[in-house]
């Protein structure tokens, strides 16, 4: 009911949505006199503040057409190399005859698209062969396909790993790092040569008893019950995943603007007076931002039930008590694979303290395969994304990746 809802009230606003869409483009265009006028210019942004507002926003493309390696500029393009029900093995093929690391990273399925970590991939191109896990929308898949639980992505990354071959690195981003590192910890039980070289987890929830935070303890604080009568609801008919119990984007939407309403609301205002003044750099700045912010798919019920059970009612994976298909998670196996952990001082979603709990989990890896890198000044997504993941993390991420080939 609720996805039907949602839908009425999209198919609702659309005649006012075509309307200011309309409106904007008139007040705006460079051969209307009202255009240059400060009328013109509050109509146009008033009108393109409603078409936003109102907007059903699609997956953004990565539209990494080129690195820069060394001085030159080098095109790049993306192939899929395997394609699952759920995800699309992507590769940035890169022109070039380099022998550079291979890298997986692993990108989360927790609401946003894997476009998000563009900004990571861009920092990674010059000096690795990039991969990335595509997650699909749950309601883009059939019902044919069955389940996909917390267990189904562990598989997948297994799946990936062994596709890619020995000598892989991985990222975790996330939400990821959790079955990441039980991935890591199965393969290296299986003394598989598909082993991570290296593992390098990025602000995630490996231990969420640490420095819980209100992400953290709203979960905590609500039974599995409550999630599945509040959050969860079936795929409406017009969709490929017809039938399908999600957890939809939009509600998570709702839940990440609702941690900071204040901010949304105070860059929306900004973003309206920049319209008026004519500043096109910082309009256009908001509008990739949210663009991709905004672009949320939904995530399958079992798969978000079973990661809130595992990773923060129970805490499976630091009691040593998780399984994956019936088979303990012992990361007491990984010991061929380098470990790196990188927090964010500020970050509200896996605070601090919460990733580096993975090398206590992992005795057997020896202290020189191992690094911990705390980020001051950044919150969550500034782990993966921004000036300082350009200039701080990503050199140390790099130098890691290289020592640990």
């Amino acid at each position: 009911m609720l996805y039907h809802l949602y839908d009425f009230q999209q198919a609702a606003l659309a005649p006012l949505r075509l309307t200011a869409e309309a409106l904007q483009q008139v007040f705006s265009h460079p051969l209307s006199p009202m255009s240059y006028t400060d009328l013109g210019r509050v109509v146009a942004a008033g009108a393109e503040m409603v078409e936003r507002s109102t907007r059903r926003y699609r997956k953004p493309e990565f539209g990494l057409a080129q690195t820069r390696i060394g001085d030159a500029d080098v095109a790049v393009r993306e192939t899929t190399v395997l394609s699952k029900p759920f995800c699309d093995l992507i590769r940035f093929e890169r022109d070039t005859t380099r022998d550079d690391p291979r890298v997986l990273l692993v990108a989360p399925m927790s609401g946003h698209y894997a476009t998000l970590l563009r900004d990571t991939v861009a920092g990674l191109l010059p000096d690795h062969d990039v991969y990335i896990t595509d997650w699909i929308g749950a309601a883009e898949v059939p019902h044919k396909h069955g389940d996909f639980d917390l267990d189904s992505y562990v598989e997948y990354v297994i799946e990936f790993l062994m596709h890619l071959g020995p000598g892989t690195h991985v990222i975790a981003v996330c939400q990821p790092s959790v079955p990441v590192l039980a991935a890591a910890s199965i393969l290296g039980a299986d003394k598989s040569p598909c082993a991570p070289a290296s593992m390098t987890l990025m602000g995630g929830p490996i231990d969420t008893r640490v420095n819980p935070t209100r992400v953290n303890r709203h979960a905590t604080e609500h039974s599995l019950e409550w999630f599945e009568r509040s959050v969860i609801t079936s795929v409406p008919a017009i969709y490929p995943g017809y039938m399908r119990r999600v957890y939809p984007g939009f509600l998570q939407l709702t839940g990440f603007m609702a941690m900071n309403a204040d901010r949304h609301l105070g860059s929306a205002m900004k973003h309206y007076h920049h319209l008026i003044r004519g500043d096109g750099e910082s309009a256009e700045a908001h509008r990739r931002f949210y663009d991709e912010y905004l672009a949320v798919m939904d995530l399958p019920a079992e798969f978000f039930l079973q990661t809130v059970k595992v990773a923060f009612h129970d805490h499976d994976l630091p009691r040593g008590t998780m399984r994956w298909r019936n088979t303990a998670v012992d990361p007491h196996a990984i010991e061929r694979t380098a470990l790196m952990t990188v927090e964010g001082e500020l970050d509200d979603i896996s605070a601090a303290g919460q990733t580096v709990a993975a090398h206590d989990l992992c005795p057997s890896i020896p202290a020189a395969r191992r690094r911990h890198h705390l980020q001051k000044g950044v919150g969550h997504f500034g782990i993966f994304n921004g000036r300082r993941w350009r200039s701080e993390i990503l050199p140390n991420v790099r130098d890691f990746i290289r020592k640990s080939g």
